[in-house]
Formats: C-alpha cells, structure tokens, sequence
C-alpha cells in the first residue's frame, strides 16, 4: 500500500509541476500535457533504463496515466487570477514529487538487490530525473545543477533506505516529510552546494 501511495502523490504533485511551468512558458494544452506527463514519468523511465527494469512496466500505469490527465486538465482551466496563486507552490509540488519518488526509486531498487550506490543513484535519478527533463523541455536550466539543494535530498533520501534504517510505513512517511522540509528550508534560506566563482575559488552556502 505504501509503494501505491507513494506513486499516487508522486504523480500528482509532479504532474502539478509540470503543468504549471508549462502555463508559465505559455505553452498551448498540448504543452501542457507533454510537460506534465514527462515530469511525471520521465524520472521512472530514465531509472529503469539505469538499473535494468523493462521499460514497458512505465507503460501498464493505467491508474496513473489516468491520474496525471485529470490533474493536467484541472491545472489548465484554473482561471488566470487563480493561477497566480498557484504558480508560487511549483516548488512545493516539486518537493513532494522529489521526496515521493526518491523513496519509490530506493525501494524498488532494493527489492531487486542492487548495490548500496545504485539505490541512492536510483533514488536520485526518480526524484529529480522528471524535473530534470521538465526543465530542459522548457528551456530552463535544470535545477538539479543549480538549484538551491535538490538532489542531495533525494541521494539521503536512498542512502538511509538502503541501509536499512527506513522499515516501516511510518518511517517511510517520516522520510518523506524530511524530504520536502528541507528542500523547502533549502529554497528559504538559499542553501547551495559548494560552487566555482570566478573560475578560481569555491563557493560556500
């Protein structure tokens, strides 16, 4: 049930995303569908392809398919005044997608028994891959290399899972809402990663 939920409120909150950014863009419901639905599961399928899961298993997510539609169609009949509004939780929906997935990712490579780095690298590459591709189809730079901490939450996130540490529903949960706290402190407070200024020395955030 955990694994089931976890995809539901991945799905949904990336779909969001996705659909939002592509509103912004000004992109027509075409777009709109082509960028909620690759922000959706584009993390998904670029780790099947990185651990070896069959690609067609994206493909049999009826419920989810279905899901992402109705969100994506909701999004964009949201009047304008309203979308304002919505517009400044794109990083919110975006922290619930990178924890919800990065959890799925770590999990699913576990139950195949892959190596302690494969599960952070799928872990890391689920919850940040679908964003990562949103914002190159928007012509963004993406932010899982500039942004404010992202990925590193998502690479705990499958280092914790992967030694053990997560068992139960409850932390599972528990590790999702770290997830979306600190990326959200992260965002707040502009937490980075160290960075090259200049060419010729390191920056500290």
């Amino acid at each position: 049930m955990t694994w089931e939920i976890l995809n539901i409120i991945g799905t949904l909150a990336f779909a969001v995303s996705g659909a939002l950014i592509a509103i912004e863009e000004d992109y027509d419901i075409l777009g709109v569908f082509v960028l909620g639905y690759t922000t959706a599961f584009g993390g998904g399928l670029i780790r099947n392809l990185l651990i070896g899961i069959p690609i067609v298993n994206i493909w049999q997510q009826d419920l989810l398919f279905a899901v992402a539609f109705v969100i994506i169609i909701m999004v964009f009949i949201i009047p304008t005044k309203w979308m304002k509004r919505w517009q400044r939780w794109v990083v919110f929906f975006d922290a619930i997608g990178l924890g919800a997935f990065a959890i799925q990712g770590a999990r699913y490579a576990v139950s195949i028994d892959t190596p302690l780095i494969a599960v952070i690298i799928a872990a890391t590459i689920t919850g940040a891959g679908g964003g990562m591709l949103r914002d190159v189809f928007a012509g963004r730079k993406p932010m899982i290399f500039h942004s404010d901490i992202y990925a590193l939450w998502a690479a705990l996130g499958g280092l914790s899972i992967g030694l053990g540490l997560i068992r139960n529903p409850f932390s599972t949960y528990l590790l999702l809402a770290f997830i979306v706290l600190f990326r959200m402190l992260s965002v707040y407070y502009k937490w980075n990663l160290p960075r090259k200024i200049n060419g010729d020395r390191l920056g500290e955030g």
